[in-house]
């Protein structure tokens, strides 16, 4: 299989140099060329397959010869080795619970299977891998935990301070050994643009074996569509329309979801369900897309003003904005919204949302009340606990935290604190 890049169709590379470039020098993100449609059989038989067959399935299909078989059967097996349930809130409405993983968020899929294969790549490789990450919260956790110790690797995470939650913060700042946090004074978008210019910058290519664990990276973008075949096959009432509500910040969740539906998986409708940065939501009613700096909110892993993986949607179909918006409707919550559906669903059902999980359930909820013959699945992305403050303050309860949660609490926090500039970042990486 080979990957072209989203700013130039003729730009083709392998599997190894898609996942080691992570950005394509044009710019651009990495697609694969082509996506073929998985079997009616293998759809059809899906609900008695394991959570990892399907993964290994989805992934040859999406990977093809470029890794060994049983190595490609190794890294799903060996990297995703927890669930995914699918959990009735109410009448065809399904929570997909996304943070069973190590660091309790949905972004343990793609950061370990990233791990996998960056580890394979590594030994292969004569220089270290430098592994540059932006987050705003749970892809800092899941990567630096998913490659902490994996040899031949380095991880730098940058964020934006004062603007991740505490516990998000102490998992990936507590770890040492190869994995470095920088502080940035900033937002998430100076952050996800830092690492941009590190990746296109001559001195740094020069120095350093640059990649990126964000979901730009392709190998981040497959194992999410992972779990959208496996929600469908836990679905009973399959005679219906389904609908995904996907609470998004830069898309790369929604963006899997698509590539989903591409390979035969029978998705009636995606919801871009979005914070008060509604960027996709807007152009898919105005057909204008107009980035612009993200504003904080209590859903801070979705605050996001230039959502990278909207560059794949686009190109998906082509840049036809009729096609995406059949498929994609979206809408957006405010903060006062958001903390009373936490409330609401706490109190009548008996379930805790956390503020990403919250929104995606009232775009569904939303969906629903004009769509009767669908059912719907939206995605619970964190653990509640991860949002602890935000969460107790909205359900009038306190939330318990997991044991995993716990014992990342009592490491010591380790941070570089740096300005937005990014003469200030290349100089550190110069220096390493």
């Amino acid at each position: 299989m080979h990957y072209y890049s989203t700013n130039n169709i003729h730009h083709r590379v392998s599997l190894k140099e898609a996942v080691l470039q992570g950005l394509a020098p044009d710019n651009g993100l990495y697609m694969p060329e082509q996506i073929p449609v998985l079997s009616k059989s293998f759809i059809e038989n899906l609900s008695h397959l394991s959570f990892q067959e399907i993964g290994f399935a989805v992934a040859k299909n999406l990977i093809g010869d470029d890794l060994p078989e049983e190595e490609l059967k190794r890294i799903v097996d060996h990297n995703i080795q927890f669930d995914a349930p699918l959990v009735e809130i109410e009448k065809n409405i399904f929570s997909l619970e996304l943070f069973h993983g190590p660091t309790l968020a949905f972004k343990d899929f793609g950061a370990r299977f990233l791990s996998g294969l960056l580890g394979y790549f590594a030994k292969q490789q004569e220089k270290e891998i430098t592994i540059l990450v932006a987050t705003s919260g749970d892809t800092g956790s899941a990567v630096a935990n998913g490659f902490y110790n994996v040899s031949g690797t380095r991880v730098i995470v940058l964020y934006p301070s004062g603007k991740v939650s505490e516990i998000q913060e102490k998992q990936f700042t507590t770890l040492g050994g190869n994995i470095t946090a920088l502080e940035i004074d900033g937002t998430f978008d100076d952050c996800q643009r830092l690492v941009k210019q590190a990746f296109i910058d001559e001195d740094l290519k020069q120095k350093l074996f640059l990649t990126s664990a964000n979901s730009i990276n392709i190998a981040r973008l497959i194992p999410q569509s992972f779990y959208y075949f496996y929600a469908f096959a836990q679905l009973n009432e399959k005679q219906k329309q389904v609908v995904f509500s996907v609470p998004s910040g830069n898309f790369g969740n929604l963006t899997a979801g698509l590539l989903a539906k591409r390979m035969g998986l029978p998705i009636h409708q995606f919801i871009a369900a979005t914070n008060q940065n509604d960027i996709v939501p807007e152009y898919l009613t105005t057909k204008l897309f107009s980035p612009r700096p993200s504003v904080q909110t209590i859903s801070n892993a979705m605050d996001v003003g230039n959502p990278s993986n909207f560059a794949r949607m686009l190109d998906l179909y082509q840049n036809n904005f009729e096609g995406l918006s059949k498929d994609v409707v979206g809408c957006h919550y405010s903060d006062e919204q958001t903390s009373d559906a936490m409330r609401a669903v706490f109190k009548n059902k008996n379930y805790t949302l956390d503020p990403q999980g919250a929104i995606g359930y009232l775009g569904l909820k939303d969906y629903l009340k004009s769509n009767t013959n669908a059912v719907g699945v939206f995605l619970e992305t964190a653990h509640p606990a991860k949002f602890k403050e935000t969460v107790q303050a909205a359900i009038g309860t306190a939330v318990s935290i997991p044991e995993r949660l716990q014992n990342f609490l009592v490491g010591k926090k380790k941070s570089i604190r740096m300005g937005k500039e990014f003469g200030e970042l290349k100089e550190f990486l110069i220096c390493l």
